[in-house]
Protein backbone atom coordinates (compact mmCIF):
# COMPACT_ATOMS: atom_id res chain seq x y z
CA UNK A 1 0.00 0.00 0.00
CA UNK A 2 1.48 3.34 -1.25
CA UNK A 3 2.04 5.53 1.94
CA UNK A 4 0.22 8.36 2.78
CA UNK A 5 2.79 11.43 3.67
CA UNK A 6 1.94 14.06 6.48
CA UNK A 7 1.97 17.42 5.91
CA UNK A 8 4.27 19.90 7.96
CA UNK A 9 3.82 23.38 9.49
CA UNK A 10 5.71 25.89 7.74
CA UNK A 11 4.63 29.07 10.03
CA UNK A 12 2.01 30.02 12.42
CA UNK A 13 0.03 33.42 12.84
CA UNK A 14 -1.39 33.85 15.59
CA UNK A 15 -2.84 37.45 17.38
CA UNK A 16 -2.43 36.99 20.91
CA UNK A 17 -5.34 36.22 23.12
CA UNK A 18 -7.49 36.60 19.66
CA UNK A 19 -9.83 34.17 17.74
CA UNK A 20 -8.51 34.86 14.47
CA UNK A 21 -9.10 33.44 10.84
CA UNK A 22 -8.19 33.89 7.44
CA UNK A 23 -11.23 34.00 4.65
CA UNK A 24 -11.75 31.13 2.45
CA UNK A 25 -11.73 32.62 -1.20
CA UNK A 26 -10.17 29.83 -3.74
CA UNK A 27 -7.64 30.77 -5.60
CA UNK A 28 -7.03 33.98 -3.02
CA UNK A 29 -5.79 37.25 -2.98
CA UNK A 30 -5.97 36.94 0.76
CA UNK A 31 -2.53 34.73 1.26
CA UNK A 32 0.09 36.76 1.07
CA UNK A 33 0.86 39.43 -1.53
CA UNK A 34 4.08 40.27 -2.83
CA UNK A 35 5.75 42.12 -0.33
CA UNK A 36 4.23 38.97 1.84
CA UNK A 37 2.21 40.32 4.15
CA UNK A 38 -0.69 38.33 5.20
CA UNK A 39 -4.81 39.43 5.51
CA UNK A 40 -6.50 37.90 8.68
CA UNK A 41 -9.53 39.40 10.59
CA UNK A 42 -9.12 38.96 14.82
CA UNK A 43 -11.97 38.78 17.88
CA UNK A 44 -11.43 39.90 21.58
CA UNK A 45 -14.29 36.87 22.52
CA UNK A 46 -14.89 38.54 25.64
CA UNK A 47 -15.47 42.23 24.09
CA UNK A 48 -17.42 40.37 20.37
CA UNK A 49 -15.55 43.03 18.71
CA UNK A 50 -13.37 42.31 15.91
CA UNK A 51 -11.21 43.83 13.65
CA UNK A 52 -9.02 43.23 10.13
CA UNK A 53 -5.50 43.15 10.64
CA UNK A 54 -2.45 43.28 8.39
CA UNK A 55 0.72 41.01 9.62
CA UNK A 56 4.59 40.44 8.01
CA UNK A 57 5.88 37.59 7.22
CA UNK A 58 6.86 36.98 10.80
CA UNK A 59 2.90 37.47 12.42
CA UNK A 60 4.42 41.25 13.29
CA UNK A 61 0.85 43.21 13.22
CA UNK A 62 1.97 46.66 10.62
CA UNK A 63 -1.94 47.25 10.30
CA UNK A 64 -5.30 47.03 12.53
CA UNK A 65 -8.97 48.95 11.86
CA UNK A 66 -12.60 47.88 10.41
CA UNK A 67 -13.17 47.29 14.43
CA UNK A 68 -16.94 46.27 15.05
CA UNK A 69 -19.07 44.16 16.81
CA UNK A 70 -18.82 40.01 15.68
CA UNK A 71 -21.77 37.54 14.32
CA UNK A 72 -21.88 34.61 14.04
CA UNK A 73 -20.97 34.69 10.49
CA UNK A 74 -17.27 36.12 11.70
CA UNK A 75 -16.39 32.27 12.94
CA UNK A 76 -16.80 30.87 9.38
CA UNK A 77 -14.99 34.01 7.20
CA UNK A 78 -13.88 36.78 9.31
CA UNK A 79 -15.05 39.82 7.83
CA UNK A 80 -14.61 38.39 4.05
CA UNK A 81 -11.09 40.89 4.47
CA UNK A 82 -9.75 40.91 1.06
CA UNK A 83 -6.89 43.10 -0.94
CA UNK A 84 -7.17 44.72 -3.99
CA UNK A 85 -5.25 43.90 -6.68
CA UNK A 86 -2.82 46.33 -6.47
CA UNK A 87 -2.66 45.84 -2.73
CA UNK A 88 -3.21 49.64 -1.79
CA UNK A 89 -7.11 48.59 -0.31
CA UNK A 90 -8.55 45.90 1.87
CA UNK A 91 -12.29 45.41 1.58
CA UNK A 92 -13.97 43.58 3.88
CA UNK A 93 -17.13 43.46 5.73
CA UNK A 94 -18.71 45.85 8.00
CA UNK A 95 -22.21 46.64 9.86
CA UNK A 96 -24.17 43.99 10.33
CA UNK A 97 -26.24 40.97 9.31
CA UNK A 98 -29.82 43.10 9.18
CA UNK A 99 -27.62 46.42 8.39
CA UNK A 100 -24.28 45.70 6.30
CA UNK A 101 -22.19 47.59 4.69
CA UNK A 102 -19.02 46.89 2.68
CA UNK A 103 -15.89 48.92 3.56
CA UNK A 104 -12.30 50.03 1.86
CA UNK A 105 -9.26 51.16 4.25
CA UNK A 106 -6.62 52.54 2.28
CA UNK A 107 -3.22 51.33 4.37
CA UNK A 108 -1.24 54.64 2.86
CA UNK A 109 -3.31 57.11 4.39
CA UNK A 110 -5.53 55.18 6.90
CA UNK A 111 -8.59 56.64 5.37
CA UNK A 112 -11.94 54.10 5.34
CA UNK A 113 -14.92 54.41 2.89
CA UNK A 114 -18.17 52.86 3.40
CA UNK A 115 -21.29 51.54 1.28
CA UNK A 116 -24.37 49.70 2.43
CA UNK A 117 -24.41 46.09 0.70
CA UNK A 118 -22.28 43.34 1.15
CA UNK A 119 -19.67 40.72 -0.41
CA UNK A 120 -17.80 37.51 -0.10
CA UNK A 121 -14.31 38.54 -1.33
CA UNK A 122 -13.33 41.95 -3.46
CA UNK A 123 -13.66 40.56 -7.48
CA UNK A 124 -9.69 39.54 -8.77
CA UNK A 125 -9.66 42.77 -10.60
CA UNK A 126 -10.72 44.90 -8.36
CA UNK A 127 -13.95 47.31 -8.20
CA UNK A 128 -16.56 47.88 -8.91
CA UNK A 129 -17.58 44.94 -6.13
CA UNK A 130 -20.50 42.33 -6.87
CA UNK A 131 -22.09 40.55 -3.65
CA UNK A 132 -24.74 38.87 -2.91
CA UNK A 133 -26.73 39.82 1.02
CA UNK A 134 -24.90 37.55 3.43
CA UNK A 135 -27.77 38.16 5.84
CA UNK A 136 -30.06 36.10 3.71
CA UNK A 137 -28.38 32.69 4.37
CA UNK A 138 -28.34 33.43 8.20
CA UNK A 139 -32.10 34.44 8.16
CA UNK A 140 -33.25 31.60 6.66
CA UNK A 141 -31.54 29.03 9.14
CA UNK A 142 -27.38 28.72 8.23
CA UNK A 143 -25.19 29.67 11.49
CA UNK A 144 -27.92 29.85 14.02
CA UNK A 145 -29.82 26.91 13.26
CA UNK A 146 -33.25 28.46 12.69
CA UNK A 147 -35.41 31.07 10.44
CA UNK A 148 -35.05 34.71 11.55
CA UNK A 149 -36.70 36.17 8.98
CA UNK A 150 -36.12 39.35 11.22
CA UNK A 151 -32.34 39.46 10.71
CA UNK A 152 -32.76 39.62 6.68
CA UNK A 153 -31.86 42.92 5.41
CA UNK A 154 -34.28 42.36 2.69
CA UNK A 155 -37.55 40.04 3.27
CA UNK A 156 -36.92 37.14 1.24
CA UNK A 157 -40.62 37.41 -0.95
CA UNK A 158 -39.12 40.68 -2.00
CA UNK A 159 -36.81 38.72 -4.84
CA UNK A 160 -36.59 42.23 -7.16
CA UNK A 161 -34.73 43.71 -4.33
CA UNK A 162 -32.30 41.28 -3.37
CA UNK A 163 -29.66 38.80 -5.43
CA UNK A 164 -26.33 40.15 -6.59
CA UNK A 165 -25.60 43.50 -6.17
CA UNK A 166 -22.70 45.75 -8.04
CA UNK A 167 -20.84 48.70 -5.84
CA UNK A 168 -19.00 51.24 -6.68
CA UNK A 169 -16.71 53.58 -4.50
CA UNK A 170 -16.24 56.10 -6.90
CA UNK A 171 -19.96 56.86 -7.75
CA UNK A 172 -20.40 56.08 -3.88
CA UNK A 173 -23.75 53.98 -5.53
CA UNK A 174 -25.13 50.49 -4.89
CA UNK A 175 -27.35 48.70 -7.45
CA UNK A 176 -29.10 45.15 -8.04
CA UNK A 177 -27.98 43.46 -11.18
CA UNK A 178 -29.16 40.32 -11.37
CA UNK A 179 -32.43 39.54 -8.92
CA UNK A 180 -33.49 36.51 -7.22
CA UNK A 181 -36.62 37.00 -10.13
CA UNK A 182 -34.12 36.94 -13.00
CA UNK A 183 -32.46 33.64 -12.01
CA UNK A 184 -35.91 31.84 -10.99
CA UNK A 185 -37.48 33.16 -14.84
CA UNK A 186 -34.49 30.97 -16.16
CA UNK A 187 -34.65 27.65 -14.19
CA UNK A 188 -36.02 24.85 -15.89
CA UNK A 189 -37.50 24.28 -12.88
CA UNK A 190 -39.55 27.39 -12.37
CA UNK A 191 -43.16 25.68 -12.12
CA UNK A 192 -41.79 23.39 -9.09
CA UNK A 193 -40.37 26.24 -6.95
CA UNK A 194 -43.74 28.21 -7.63
CA UNK A 195 -45.32 25.77 -6.81
CA UNK A 196 -43.64 24.54 -3.75
CA UNK A 197 -43.64 28.34 -2.75
CA UNK A 198 -47.43 28.39 -2.85
CA UNK A 199 -47.34 25.15 -0.49
CA UNK A 200 -44.98 26.98 2.11
CA UNK A 201 -46.85 30.12 2.17
CA UNK A 202 -49.86 28.26 2.65
CA UNK A 203 -48.93 25.92 5.45
CA UNK A 204 -46.39 28.47 7.56
CA UNK A 205 -49.03 31.21 6.98
CA UNK A 206 -46.43 33.89 6.35
CA UNK A 207 -45.59 35.81 3.08
CA UNK A 208 -42.49 33.95 2.65
CA UNK A 209 -42.99 31.00 0.79
CA UNK A 210 -39.13 29.26 -0.49
CA UNK A 211 -36.12 31.18 1.41
CA UNK A 212 -34.68 31.62 -2.60
CA UNK A 213 -31.72 33.79 -2.71
CA UNK A 214 -28.15 34.04 -4.60
CA UNK A 215 -24.94 33.35 -2.73
CA UNK A 216 -21.74 32.64 -2.27
CA UNK A 217 -20.30 34.78 -5.58
CA UNK A 218 -16.89 33.21 -6.74
CA UNK A 219 -14.89 34.90 -9.16
CA UNK A 220 -12.80 32.92 -12.03
CA UNK A 221 -8.89 34.05 -11.72
CA UNK A 222 -8.79 36.32 -14.56
CA UNK A 223 -12.46 37.92 -13.37
CA UNK A 224 -14.01 37.19 -16.46
CA UNK A 225 -16.70 35.10 -15.15
CA UNK A 226 -18.16 34.35 -11.54
CA UNK A 227 -20.20 31.64 -10.13
CA UNK A 228 -23.58 32.49 -8.37
CA UNK A 229 -25.36 29.79 -6.30
CA UNK A 230 -29.14 30.09 -6.24
CA UNK A 231 -31.42 28.64 -4.18
CA UNK A 232 -31.64 28.23 0.13
CA UNK A 233 -28.69 25.90 1.38
CA UNK A 234 -29.37 25.76 4.97
CA UNK A 235 -32.70 25.92 6.45
CA UNK A 236 -35.01 25.56 9.76
CA UNK A 237 -36.01 21.91 9.18
CA UNK A 238 -39.37 23.04 10.98
CA UNK A 239 -39.79 24.71 8.03
CA UNK A 240 -40.70 22.01 5.48
CA UNK A 241 -38.57 23.33 2.76
CA UNK A 242 -37.39 21.02 0.19
CA UNK A 243 -33.50 21.64 -0.91
CA UNK A 244 -32.45 23.61 -3.67
CA UNK A 245 -29.37 24.56 -5.10
CA UNK A 246 -28.42 25.60 -8.47
CA UNK A 247 -25.17 26.95 -9.71
CA UNK A 248 -25.07 29.55 -12.31
CA UNK A 249 -22.73 31.60 -13.82
CA UNK A 250 -22.07 34.58 -16.26
CA UNK A 251 -19.89 37.30 -17.51
CA UNK A 252 -18.17 40.39 -15.41
CA UNK A 253 -20.75 42.99 -17.03
CA UNK A 254 -23.40 40.45 -15.65
CA UNK A 255 -24.41 38.92 -19.31
CA UNK A 256 -24.20 35.31 -20.61
CA UNK A 257 -26.45 34.01 -17.49
CA UNK A 258 -26.23 30.42 -17.94
CA UNK A 259 -27.03 27.49 -15.26
CA UNK A 260 -24.04 25.42 -15.09
CA UNK A 261 -25.49 22.75 -12.44
CA UNK A 262 -28.49 21.50 -10.71
CA UNK A 263 -27.27 20.48 -7.11
CA UNK A 264 -30.91 19.57 -5.32
CA UNK A 265 -29.77 16.05 -5.13
CA UNK A 266 -26.38 17.18 -2.90
CA UNK A 267 -23.38 19.10 -3.58
CA UNK A 268 -21.62 22.01 -1.84
CA UNK A 269 -18.56 24.39 -2.02
CA UNK A 270 -18.17 25.35 -5.88
CA UNK A 271 -15.52 27.21 -7.25
CA UNK A 272 -13.56 28.14 -10.04
CA UNK A 273 -10.45 25.99 -11.08
CA UNK A 274 -7.47 28.05 -12.26
CA UNK A 275 -7.86 27.60 -15.90
CA UNK A 276 -10.90 30.34 -15.55
CA UNK A 277 -13.59 28.07 -17.54
CA UNK A 278 -13.83 24.93 -15.43
CA UNK A 279 -15.54 24.66 -12.19
CA UNK A 280 -14.83 22.48 -8.95
CA UNK A 281 -16.70 21.28 -5.62
CA UNK A 282 -19.08 18.30 -4.68
CA UNK A 283 -21.18 16.71 -6.34
CA UNK A 284 -23.10 13.61 -6.34
CA UNK A 285 -23.20 12.71 -9.77
CA UNK A 286 -25.60 10.28 -11.70
CA UNK A 287 -25.11 6.54 -10.88
CA UNK A 288 -23.05 7.49 -7.98
CA UNK A 289 -23.98 6.24 -4.36
CA UNK A 290 -21.89 9.37 -2.73
CA UNK A 291 -20.47 12.52 -3.67
CA UNK A 292 -17.34 13.05 -5.28
CA UNK A 293 -15.16 15.96 -6.00
CA UNK A 294 -16.11 16.83 -9.63
CA UNK A 295 -15.46 19.27 -12.44
CA UNK A 296 -18.00 21.00 -14.79
CA UNK A 297 -17.23 23.39 -17.48
CA UNK A 298 -19.20 26.91 -17.00
CA UNK A 299 -21.69 26.46 -19.68
CA UNK A 300 -22.97 23.46 -17.91
CA UNK A 301 -20.86 20.85 -20.20
CA UNK A 302 -17.72 18.06 -19.66
CA UNK A 303 -19.61 17.29 -16.02
CA UNK A 304 -16.91 14.68 -14.49
CA UNK A 305 -15.36 13.09 -11.43
CA UNK A 306 -11.95 14.81 -10.31
CA UNK A 307 -11.49 12.36 -7.59
CA UNK A 308 -13.04 9.92 -4.87
CA UNK A 309 -12.96 12.32 -1.86
CA UNK A 310 -16.16 12.61 -0.61
CA UNK A 311 -15.49 14.73 2.48
CA UNK A 312 -17.39 17.78 1.47
CA UNK A 313 -14.86 20.12 2.20
CA UNK A 314 -13.65 23.19 0.42
CA UNK A 315 -12.09 22.17 -2.98
CA UNK A 316 -9.74 23.63 -4.90
CA UNK A 317 -6.71 23.29 -7.94
CA UNK A 318 -3.46 24.05 -7.67
CA UNK A 319 -2.24 26.81 -10.13
CA UNK A 320 1.20 25.13 -10.71
CA UNK A 321 -0.03 22.02 -11.53
CA UNK A 322 -3.64 21.06 -12.72
CA UNK A 323 -3.05 17.33 -11.67
CA UNK A 324 -2.97 18.27 -7.88
CA UNK A 325 -6.14 19.31 -5.70
CA UNK A 326 -6.62 19.96 -1.69
CA UNK A 327 -9.51 19.91 0.08
CA UNK A 328 -10.42 19.44 3.85
CA UNK A 329 -13.23 17.63 5.74
CA UNK A 330 -15.27 19.51 7.60
CA UNK A 331 -15.81 16.49 10.08
CA UNK A 332 -12.57 14.91 10.73
CA UNK A 333 -10.41 17.72 10.32
CA UNK A 334 -7.96 16.11 8.14
CA UNK A 335 -6.12 18.44 5.19
CA UNK A 336 -5.52 16.03 2.08
CA UNK A 337 -3.83 16.74 -0.88
CA UNK A 338 -4.94 14.97 -4.33
CA UNK A 339 -3.53 13.27 -7.47
CA UNK A 340 -6.50 14.11 -9.91
CA UNK A 341 -5.00 12.51 -13.04
CA UNK A 342 -4.51 8.81 -10.79
CA UNK A 343 -7.27 9.07 -8.09
CA UNK A 344 -4.64 8.88 -5.23
CA UNK A 345 -4.52 10.39 -2.07
CA UNK A 346 -1.16 12.13 -1.90
CA UNK A 347 -0.86 13.26 1.13
CA UNK A 348 -3.15 13.79 4.89
CA UNK A 349 -2.84 15.64 7.96
CA UNK A 350 -5.52 15.85 10.38
CA UNK A 351 -5.45 18.98 12.16
CA UNK A 352 -7.62 20.75 15.47
CA UNK A 353 -10.89 22.41 14.27
CA UNK A 354 -13.60 21.95 17.26
CA UNK A 355 -13.49 22.24 20.91
CA UNK A 356 -14.65 18.76 22.20
CA UNK A 357 -18.29 18.72 23.49
CA UNK A 358 -19.03 22.16 22.26
CA UNK A 359 -18.82 22.12 18.44
CA UNK A 360 -22.76 22.04 16.96
CA UNK A 361 -23.58 21.25 12.90
CA UNK A 362 -23.54 23.63 11.09
CA UNK A 363 -24.07 26.37 13.84
CA UNK A 364 -20.87 29.05 13.34
CA UNK A 365 -19.83 29.65 16.68
CA UNK A 366 -16.38 29.84 18.15
CA UNK A 367 -16.06 26.66 19.11
CA UNK A 368 -15.68 25.55 15.43
CA UNK A 369 -13.44 26.27 12.57
CA UNK A 370 -13.53 25.33 8.71
CA UNK A 371 -9.85 24.97 7.28
CA UNK A 372 -10.47 26.14 4.20
CA UNK A 373 -7.40 25.52 2.45
CA UNK A 374 -6.23 28.03 0.16
CA UNK A 375 -2.85 28.14 -1.70
CA UNK A 376 -0.88 31.67 -1.73
CA UNK A 377 -0.43 33.12 -4.60
CA UNK A 378 2.89 31.38 -5.84
CA UNK A 379 1.42 27.95 -5.48
CA UNK A 380 4.09 26.70 -3.58
CA UNK A 381 2.63 27.65 0.10
CA UNK A 382 -1.17 26.39 1.96
CA UNK A 383 -2.66 28.34 4.01
CA UNK A 384 -5.46 27.08 6.76
CA UNK A 385 -7.58 28.48 9.87
CA UNK A 386 -6.43 25.98 13.02
CA UNK A 387 -8.59 25.66 16.12
CA UNK A 388 -6.53 24.83 19.47
CA UNK A 389 -6.55 25.44 23.01
CA UNK A 390 -9.96 27.67 22.68
CA UNK A 391 -8.73 30.00 19.61
CA UNK A 392 -8.23 30.04 16.48
CA UNK A 393 -5.23 31.00 14.51
CA UNK A 394 -3.75 30.98 10.70
CA UNK A 395 -0.89 29.04 9.36
CA UNK A 396 1.02 28.06 6.61
CA UNK A 397 1.60 24.35 5.49
CA UNK A 398 4.64 23.30 3.11
CA UNK A 399 3.21 22.11 -0.34
CA UNK A 400 5.93 19.22 -1.27
CA UNK A 401 8.11 20.29 -3.99
CA UNK A 402 6.97 17.24 -6.35
CA UNK A 403 3.88 18.31 -5.56
CA UNK A 404 4.45 21.74 -7.44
Amino acid sequence: MREIRKLSVKRAFHLPGLWSVLSYYTQSPEAPDSSGRILVAGADLKTRQGSVYVLNSTGEILHQFGTHPVESGFFHTGFWQTWSPDCRYVYFQSGSLKNPAVSRYELATGRTESLAGDMEGAPPDGEPLVGSLMGMLYAAGYGYGRYMPEIAPVPFEERDHHGVLEYDFQKRERKIRLSVNDFLSINPDRERLEEWDRELRKKNHTPAGLTLMCYCVRWSPDASRMLIHFGNHCVDPGRGEPKILYLYTCRRDFSDLRLALDLCRGGVHWSFQPDNTHLVGYAALPGMEHSCMASVRYDGTDLHKLCSSSSGGHPSVSRRNPQIGVTDSPGTGDVEFWDLKNDRLLASSCFPHAVSGKASGVLRNEFRICHHPVFSRDGKSLFINILENGLSYVAELHVPEDFL
